[in-house]
């Protein structure tokens, strides 16, 4: 009961000086986006002194350094141009009630809360549901709040949110990170295995490339399956329409972009009457025939990059996209030598 006052007296402080509860967007309309604290902010040292000191002694400083914000972490660019929709949104649309909502989902103690809230509001940031689950796991609460989208650094939590059917991804913080647009949200996906099934990549891993093409070929009026982020990208094809509603098809804030090492010629066919055939439109489509991503990524520079392959997801962050592994499909179980797949720490190197 103490933790549960603890956790109401919090999430009220974050409302203090936002909209009224009744103008939060319903979550049943919103596309929510939930986000854990360690790639929303830096929290490399805080995460150090949990692993190295334990569970009191990370309490203790963070209550500590509680007026000190902690600085944006990878998801920080993507969390702002989420926001800048929804402000375009509304103008658009005051009553719409279809927007992105954003939680803060953490596993941390509920005494944290107010560093977060500190620093939240130091950000500007308009965040408005908090869920702090004192160490045990978030992810049974991701369905209560209908999430569209889980973003963590923990690979472990964001391979049981797949097992539950919620689109989710591993995000790593590269280096240094490319500039990105303020007033437009960029999204770019990989194709089998993110947006579509691994049916293909399952063909390629056991029958190499001449089969693959083969299969696609055979199979181009036969849509793909789904794979872990079609929902997500059904949900941002909800919001652009709102916006060709009111005729700013060219202007829209909303972009998305299938990158994928698929060629066009070979196999890019099939790719995209899969789409057609979901009722779902991509703003650009790069079929790069095994050429490396992170160079094309460098000139769209989305907020966000989506890859089931770390190959892909260390060339993007290389080249200082934010990109995220998916861990779903055929590529997370066999390497081409036939041996198990490392598990890939959550925190970048």
């Amino acid at each position: 009961m103490k933790i549960q006052k603890q956790m109401q007296q919090l999430q009220l402080q974050a409302l203090a000086g936002h909209r009224e509860l009744s103008q939060f967007p319903s979550q049943e309309n919103a596309v929510t986006i939930a986000v854990s604290s360690r790639v929303l902010f830096n929290m490399e040292k805080e995460q150090q002194i949990y692993e190295q000191q334990g569970m009191e002694d990370y309490i203790k400083y963070q209550v500590e350094h509680e007026a000190e914000p902690f600085s944006p972490g990878p998801a920080f660019s993507f969390v702002k141009a989420l926001e800048a929709v929804n402000t375009q949104l509304r103008e658009l649309y005051p009553e719409s009630e279809e927007l992105f909502d954003v939680v803060l989902m953490t596993n941390n103690h509920a005494y944290v809360g107010l560093r977060l809230i500190n620093t939240i509001n130091h950000h500007k940031l308009f965040i408005e549901r908090f869920c702090m689950t004192g160490g045990n796991s978030p992810i049974g609460y991701l369905k209560a709040y209908h999430t569209n989208l889980y973003l963590s650094a923990d690979s472990g939590k964001v391979r049981e949110a797949l097992e539950e059917g919620i689109a989710a991804a591993t995000m790593f913080t590269p280096e240094k990170m490319t500039e990105v647009s303020e007033t437009q949200l960029r999204v770019a996906f990989d194709g089998d295995a993110v947006l579509f099934s691994d049916e293909s990549e399952r063909i390629y891993k056991a029958h190499g490339l001449d089969k693959f093409f083969e299969h696609e070929k055979a199979h181009e009026n036969k849509p793909l399956d789904h794979g872990p982020l079609k929902g997500f990208l059904e949900a941002l094809g909800k919001l652009q329409k709102k916006f060709y509603g009111k005729g700013q098809r060219m202007d829209c804030p909303i972009r998305t972009y299938l990158v994928t090492a698929r060629s066009a010629a070979s196999s890019g066919t099939r790719a995209l009457k899969t789409l057609r055939s979901w009722g779902l439109e991509i703003d650009e489509a790069l079929f790069l025939a095994g050429a490396p991503k992170g160079p094309m990524l460098e000139k769209i520079r989305p907020h966000i990059f989506f890859d089931d392959q770390m190959f892909h997801v260390e060339g993007a962050a290389e080249m200082g996209t934010v990109a995220c592994h998916v861990p779903y499909g055929i590529a997370q179980r066999v390497t081409k030598k036939g041996i198990m797949d490392k598990e890939f720490s959550p925190a970048p190197k």
